[in-house]
Order: C-alpha cells, then structure tokens, then sequence
C-alpha cells in the first residue's frame, strides 16, 4: 500500500514522505530535523526505510535540513544540477551535502529509485530551479507541485495522469491585494514565476483532473495572505461548479503549515 505523509507545508518548512511496504522517499527537507525525527517518532515511521530524497528548488524553507539529514543517514539527494549549485550557495544549509550523495535529476526524463519511478517536470517559480516530481509506485502515481507560478501544459499532462495530487493554493487574490505585503512583493507573489492562488489552483485541477484522481491536499498555504477553510472552499466552490464534489468524488485536504498530517493510506478504490 502506498502511504503520505506531510510534515510541514509553507515558508516554515515543507517536507513530505512517500511510501511503500519495503522503501520511502522525502520530497524536500525544509522543515528541522528534530522536529522531523519527533514527528516520525510519534507516527512510527522508521527513518532508516527512507533511502531517497528527492528536492524541488534551492529556497531555505525547502532544503535546510537536507545536508543534515543526507550526512547522518547517508542518503543520496536528487535535484537537477543548477539547484545542487543552489543548495551550495544558501548560507540557509549549513551542513552541504557531500558530493558523493549529489545525483543529478534530468526534466522529464523517469528514474527508478527502489519502489519508485520518478519523473521531475519543470515548474516555474523564482528559485534558481524548480521541478515538480511524478512519481509512480505500487500501481499507483502521486504528483507534487509546490511554489509554481504558473501552469503549464506540461504540468496540465502530470495533473491528468495523476491518482494522487498535491499542489499549491498559496494565497487569496483579494487577501493579498488588501493586505499589508508592499506592492513589489504582492506583484512577486502574483507573477508568473510567482505562488498560484487558490482559484489558480482550482481551475488548475478542475480543468486537469480524470476520473482516477482520488486525493487533492492544497499545500504551501500562506499565514498572511490565505486561510485554510478559505482555501478549501474555493477550491471546492470550482470543483462543484464543473460537477465535482468533494468527498464524493473526490477527497480534498488542506496541509497544514507547521503540523505534520499523519499518515494517509492510500489506493484507488472507493474506501480510502
């Protein structure tokens, strides 16, 4: 059975564990790493069975830990070659990671890591890089896109070949518009290579989304400029109005911040 798990998902730290029966992959490393060892101790994820890490983009609240993490359990870390360089310049990771555990991940192009096949698809944002990640695993695929600005077709391809999805509802327009964020900033956020809204985000999915998608969980939600029975709703107002319902159809959730989720079980029938 396929099994996620959010440890933290916004500019606090994002974290996210994929797994199977006999392996596990992190998706980012952002969040502490005592913090993340207390958390599995609590949900009983053993860290030894994680043997991949895999990382979006270069930002802090996304890879501080991973040099930490990398060298204790002796991990290899896979990101495309101009976020590794990235990840050496960030004065945020203050342990680097060794460069016999850099592997280097080509978009588009699926690797076979363990259990899984993992497919990295380029996703705008302003960090030195970005990808969002495919991955495939007990006849099951989850899609992870976090920090994107923008949709693209070819992110429209992955959200449609999709059973599972986590992708970002950072902000409400009008939240953000009114709020105390100066205009330079609030024009970062809304650029293209900026963080998608939760109506960006919606439509995203409702124009995406095939009859196999199971699971939604909107991440990277924003403390100042969202909220999450905001986010939910809207997103759930536009699935509704193409015929969507949530927790009929469809589950939708909403991932938290700071907190972990606890562990979802995952698979394609109708009892989740």
């Amino acid at each position: 059975m396929l099994k996620f798990m959010s440890f933290g998902s916004g500019s606090s730290g994002n974290c996210y564990y994929i797994a199977t029966d006999k392996d596990a992959l992190l998706i980012d490393v952002g969040v502490g790493l005592r913090s993340l060892k207390k958390h599995c101790r609590e949900y009983g994820i053993q860290l030894h069975t994680v043997h991949h890490i895999l990382i979006t983009h270069d930002h802090a609240d996304h890879i501080k830990s991973v040099g930490s993490l990398s060298y204790e359990l002796s991990l290899p870390v896979y990101a495309t070659e101009a976020v590794h360089q990235g990840i050496d310049r960030n004065y945020c990771v203050t342990r680097k990671i060794a460069d016999k555990l850099k592997h280097i991940v080509i978009k588009n192009t699926c690797i076979k890591l363990g259990d899984f096949s993992v497919t990295p698809f380029d996703v705008p944002h302003d960090s030195t890089d970005n990808v969002g990640y495919y991955i495939e695993a007990d006849g099951q695929s989850i899609c992870i896109i976090t920090d994107a600005g923008c949709i693209t077709q070819e992110m429209c391809e992955y959200i449609n070949r999709a059973n599972h999805l986590v992708i970002e509802a950072n902000h409400d327009i009008e939240m953000l518009n009114h709020g105390p964020y100066p205009q330079y900033l609030k024009d970062r956020i809304m650029s293209d290579n900026g963080h998608l809204s939760n109506t960006s985000c919606g439509n995203a999915i409702v124009e995406n989304m095939s009859e196999n998608l199971k699971n939604i969980w909107l991440c990277h939600l924003s403390e100042e400029n969202n909220h999450p029975e905001l986010a939910r709703k809207t997103v759930e107002a536009i699935l509704r109005s193409h015929g969507v319902i949530a927790g009929v159809d469809v589950r939708l959730e909403v991932l938290r911040r700071t907190l972990p989720t606890g562990v979802f079980e995952l698979q394609l029938s109708e009892q989740q």
